[in-house]
This record gives structure tokens, sequence and C-alpha cells, in this order.
């Protein structure tokens, strides 16, 4: 088992930035390819980005491509989401996960998930 706590989340402005971490417990984190997830009121979860077990590779979805940067420390069981230029389109609740894949884009094929994060974006 891996447990994920999210934490980071809140409320800005537009244009602004957010950090959110993930920290992993249990199984040895750099076993696992990680990767953030949102999810809109009325609205399907969503891939954001991923990061490979080592960090070598990351895979942004278009939509946040150039905003946002994965990030992790495997030395500190932690995964990192940099937020900047943020909108009012980025509110939702953000979800960090753990794969036994090398990396995915497919929230199906994540195994343990985090309780997410609610990042609220004022116009």
């Amino acid at each position: 088992q891996v447990q994920l706590v999210e934490s980071g989340g809140g409320l800005v402005q537009s244009g602004g930035s957010l950090r959110l971490s993930c920290a992993a417990s249990g199984r040895t984190f750099s076993d696992y390819g990680m990767g953030w997830f949102r999810q809109a009121p009325g609205k399907e979860r969503e891939f954001i980005t991923s990061i490979s077990r080592s960090g070598g590779i990351r895979y942004y979805a278009d939509s946040v491509k150039g905003r946002f940067t994965i990030s992790r420390d495997n030395s500190k069981n932690t995964m990192y989401l940099e937020m900047n230029s943020l909108k009012p389109e980025d509110t939702a609740v953000y979800y960090c996960a753990a794969t036994k894949e090398v990396y995915s884009r497919y929230k199906t094929m994540y195994d343990y998930w985090g309780q997410g994060t609610q990042v609220t974006v004022s116009s």
C-alpha cells in the first residue's frame, strides 16, 4: 500500500501561483510513476501531468503545458506541482496518484490516490 497526502491548495487570484505537495508513505516511492489529476464540479477527473520513477520523463496535458511544472524528490518521498499563471478554469480539486507503470496519463493505470486538495482561482 502507498498512502498519499496532498497539501498546498488554497485561494489565489488569477495570474497567481501555488505549489502543491504530495507526500508518500508505505512502499518505496521511487518504484512508482506519479501523476497529478484534477476534478472540477460536474466534470470528470482529468489528467494534468505525470513524472517517471526517476523524474527523467515528464508529460503534460496541453491545458497546463508551459504553466505547470511537476517534480519529485525521491529522498523526501515527495512530489510537487508548481502552478503559475493560474486561471479561473484551473479551479478544481487536485489529486496526486501513484502507478506501478513508469508513468502514465491514464487514470485507470493509477493504483493509489490521495484525498485531494482544493485549488480556487478567482477572477
